[in-house]
Parts: C-alpha cells; structure tokens; sequence
C-alpha cells in the first residue's frame, strides 16, 4: 500500500508521526512523508523518503506579522496578549500554512496518487488536498487536545473559512468525521473529544534524533532534574529562574538549552547543573526524576510514558491545557507567570522529588501509555482505512 504522511514543519507536529510512519514502512508498505523543506533532513536521518511541502512555522509567522502591518504587535508572542495574538496564529494555521500545503499536495498526488492520506491533525491542508482529490485520510494527533477556547476557536474559524473557498464540507471536529490516531492516554485525554472522535490509540513512544546520552545520566549518583522550555518557546528569564532554584537542591540538573536561548544569556551556572543545546530526549527520559519543562505535548507525553514526576511552566500554545492535565492527573505540578521564581521552583521541585503520591500516579499512568497498541499494531490497521 502507498502510504503518504503529512505534517507541519516543526518538531512538536513532525516528530510524533515517525514512528508510526517507521513502522508502516518495515510493515513493508511504501512510505512517504511530506513536509516544509527545512524539516526533511530530520526525517532522512530517520531513514524515510521525504517530499517538500507546505511552508515552514517560522516563515508563516513572519509573514502573518508582516502582513500586520506597523500597527501589528512587537512583542514576542508569549507577551502578546491572546485576543491580540489570536487572528494572527488564526492565519498561520488555518490559511497561510494549509492552502501552502494543499498547493504543494496536489501535483504530489497527481504523479503518485498514495492509497491513504495520514495527515497531522494540524496540518488542514494536508487533509483538504487528499479530499479534493478522493484520496481517504486518517488524522494523527500530537498530544492532549486543547478544550475550546479563544485561540482554537479561531483557528477552527479560519480552517473552516478555507473549507468552505475549496468548495469543502466538514464537521466540527478536527478528524473532519473520520479516525483519528490519538498519542494521548484516555485517562488525560480531554473528556469532550474522547465523546465526538473515532478514536485509534496509539502508544507515544517517542522519537528524537539519535545521538549520545550526556555523561553522567547513566551513572548517576543522586537525583537528576530534566530542565527543558521546548525548541519553539525558550526564554532566557525562566529557565534562569528554574536553574537557581533547581541548583539549590542535592539534585543533578542537565538543561536543554534549544535552539531559541543562547546559552551565553544564562551566564555561569553552579557545579550541578550542565547545559546543552540539545538531547536525546526520548532516550533520556526513562533515567531521570524530575521533568521540569514548558509543557509541550512530546515532553509531557514521554515523561508519561517513563512513569516520571513533572513541574510544567507553561509559556503558550496547548501547553496551559497540558498542564491543567498534569495536575488532574496528580502527576505533577505547574507554575504559571510570575509565579516562576527561584524559591518556587526549588519548593515545588523539592515536594515531587519526595512526594509517593506522585510517583505512584506516574507509574500508573506509564503503564496505562505501556498498554496502549505499538506503532507496529497500529501500522497493521492502516490498510482497513484505505
């Protein structure tokens, strides 16, 4: 079977796709994965064919503020209050990046019409390009999905308005009426979409870029504490303020800088603690203690699946909804605004280093994500989808 997936060019909305695609592909089905060019190394590295398509995130934004004009917002968009942010994000995600995507599909499809479309559930154009030309699609979910509010309400406007201009009916939901290949566990997964989807569950086994383990992870000698605020969302003031309360501890602490903090903004920082630009997340996970993040999908659903405590530090996006589950779920903790400072950091830290509780409810929950069907099961179920 010819097999074609699609994504947004960025790591949160790409990545949760390869294994599934991985294992669609040694199911021995043809397999190609379409995405912005500046994603497709990452996924020929994973040994995948790729194709170009779609516009990267970081260029649409920059051309929805653009189009802003000089009365636009100047801050950066976490400071952007959300009923000014909205009908920009609106425009990224529901026209400038799907009626790219459907423009690139198209002649995609033309030269090698795939038998299914799997379309990251962000990615509308990618779904809307495999209805106009007849192709069925199963939608791919990347993590925990948010209840309505004003940023989704307005995405799902925007998507529906480009609909209704490709002559296009939908429904309400995300998964246009059909399956819908859900990442999340039910237990945290959001009670109105688990009511209104055809739901394919699918294990989050993580995938990340091979590379080595920092030295020390695996012979470690106390406590190790993961600091990471994501690839899309770094700010230099909060990861400072979570390493100076996170150093006072008698805890080892390694941070993920990423690509959006210069580490020289961090200045020196105590004995305990190491930066690095980047790990291999999901190969980290399963040897640390403590994940104290932004609450993106991919980090919250990892330390799910490695049965391990979390202090989210919710910046945008999904990540409030995330941390809102987290701490439902009574496996961690949040700290919102200007409530991350150093001594909250440390005092919240400290309290899920040593709390049973939380730990019992991780390990809980891990073997929930450890029961849910592998890629290989689900990559088995795709053809009944064609």
């Amino acid at each position: 079977m010819r097999l074609l997936f699609t994504s947004l060019g960025s790591f949160g909305h790409t990545f949760p796709l390869v294994p599934l695609a991985l294992a669609a592909r040694d199911a021995g089905h043809d397999v190609v994965f379409a995405t912005s060019e500046d994603f497709l190394p990452q996924l020929t590295k994973a040994g995948l064919e790729t194709a170009a398509a779609g516009l990267a995130v970081k260029d649409a934004f920059g051309q929805a503020f653009a189009e802003a004009g000089p009365d636009g917002p100047r801050r950066p968009p976490g400071e952007i209050p959300p009923e000014v942010l909205a009908p920009i994000v609106a425009k990224v995600f529901g026209e400038l990046m799907p009626k790219r995507f459907v423009a690139d599909l198209e002649p995609l499809f033309d030269q090698a019409r795939p038998d299914l479309v799997v379309n990251e559930v962000g990615n509308s154009g990618g779904r809307f390009a495999a209805m106009k030309a007849g192709i069925p699609a199963v939608a791919h979910g990347f993590g925990r999905v948010s209840a309505d509010d004003l940023m989704v309400t307005h995405i799902r406007d925007a998507i529906r308005a480009h609909a209704a201009e490709l002559g296009l009916t939908i429904g309400d939901d995300l998964s246009f009426g059909g399956p819908f290949i859900d990442v999340c566990p039910e237990s945290v997964q959001e009670p109105g979409f688990l009511a209104r989807t055809h739901r394919v569950p699918l294990r989050p086994v993580g995938w990340s870029e091979p590379g080595e383990l920092p030295a020390g992870v695996l012979d470690k000698r106390r406590p190790l504490v993961y600091l990471t605020l994501g690839t899309a969302m770094g700010h230099a003031g909060v990861l400072g303020a979570a390493i100076a309360g996170l150093s006072g501890l008698d805890v080892d602490v390694l941070v993920a800088t990423g690509p959006t903090v210069d580490p020289a903004a961090l200045g020196e920082v105590p004995a305990n603690v190491r930066l690095e630009a980047w790990v291999p997340q999901a190969a980290l996970l399963p040897h640390v203690d403590l994940v104290v993040h932004h609450g993106g999908s991919g980090t919250t659903l990892g330390a799910f699946g490695a049965g391990v405590g979390q202090l989210l530090l919710p910046q945008g996006a999904d990540q409030f909804s995330n941390a809102d589950a987290v701490l439902a779920a009574g496996v961690g903790d949040r700290l919102l605004g200007a409530d991350v400072t150093a001594d909250a950091v440390a005092e919240k830290a400290r309290h899920l280093l040593t709390d049973s509780s939380v730990r019992d409810a991780a390990r809980v929950l891990a073997d929930e994500v450890a029961a849910m069907p592998s890629p290989a099961e689900v990559a088995a179920e795709l053809p009944k989808f064609a």
